[in-house]
This record gives structure tokens, C-alpha cells and sequence, in this order.
């Protein structure tokens, strides 16, 4: 029987499914009444998805408009919680819509219990996403 991944091998783990464009995996990786909350996300956002399902919804896109290249900066600190991490990274690479620049800095406070995601909190700078092209979730249509 193989152990589960920790959270951080869990995290780099989705990290690469988002690189490879593969958000139905990365979806998996998610606890059937896992919890995505935005903090600072601007009027019209979603500020929390509820469930594996309406993660996957508002993911679903993604790729179709944010093509990410890379996330060179990762680092992972474990907290005194051992199924909770904090995670400072930055993700890298264009708008497909406008062909631009795409380099956004993350902070996410993430749980995982039994090897799934549990609680993800993603602290990123709502005016990124006044750029055309970043409204993958539809917040705005």
C-alpha cells in the first residue's frame, strides 16, 4: 500500500497538472466538499466555490485563457497543522486573448486530509485581473 503524498508533493503535484493543461486531473486532486476561497477577489468574483464540482466549473477555462508556462518561485512552508501549508509562488506566461504577458505572485493557504484538497485559500492581486483575457471564470460576463 503506498502512502499518500504529503501536501506539499500534493501541491507540486498540481502544480504540474496546471502546467500540462490537464484541469480535470488537477480537479481530481480535490476532496468531493473541498473549499476554494478568494479573500481579495474584486466585486463581480468569486470569493468562495464550494465543492469538487464547482472548482471544477470555474477551472474548466483556464487554459483557454491563461496559458501558463512556468511557476518559477515556489516555496512551501508547513505549518504546526501537519495537513495544512502556506505557499508563496509566482505563476508566469501570456493572456492567450491578447497574446501579453501573464506574471501574477500567489500566496495560498492550502489542506489537504487523506490525500485530497480540502481547504484552499488563494490570496492573489484582484488588479491583475482588470487585464483583458483573465476573466476565465466568467465573473464579468
Amino acid at each position: 500500500m503506498t502512502e499518500p503524498m504529503t501536501p506539499a508533493e500534493l501541491y507540486r503535484h498540481g502544480l504540474r497538472l496546471l502546467l500540462a493543461k490537464d484541469i480535470p486531473a488537477w480537479v481530481d486532486l480535490w476532496d468531493e466538499g473541498g473549499v476554494l476561497e478568494f479573500p481579495f477577489a474584486p466585486e463581480g468574483w468569486p470569493k468562495r466555490l464550494e465543492g469538487r464540482t464547482a472548482v471544477g466549473d470555474y477551472m474548466r477555462h483556464y487554459p483557454d485563457h491563461i496559458d501558463l508556462h512556468d511557476f518559477p518561485e515556489v516555496t512551501i512552508h508547513q505549518t504546526t497543522a501537519a495537513a495544512t501549508i502556506v505557499v508563496e509562488m509566482r505563476g508566469v506566461g501570456r493572456l492567450v486573448e491578447t497574446d501579453s504577458p501573464f506574471d501574477m505572485t500567489y500566496i495560498a493557504v492550502v489542506t489537504v486530509e487523506k490525500g485530497l484538497i480540502t481547504s484552499y485559500r488563494d490570496y492573489w492581486n484582484p488588479l491583475a485581473v482588470q487585464q483583458a483575457g483573465t476573466d476565465f471564470a466568467g465573473a464579468n460576463r
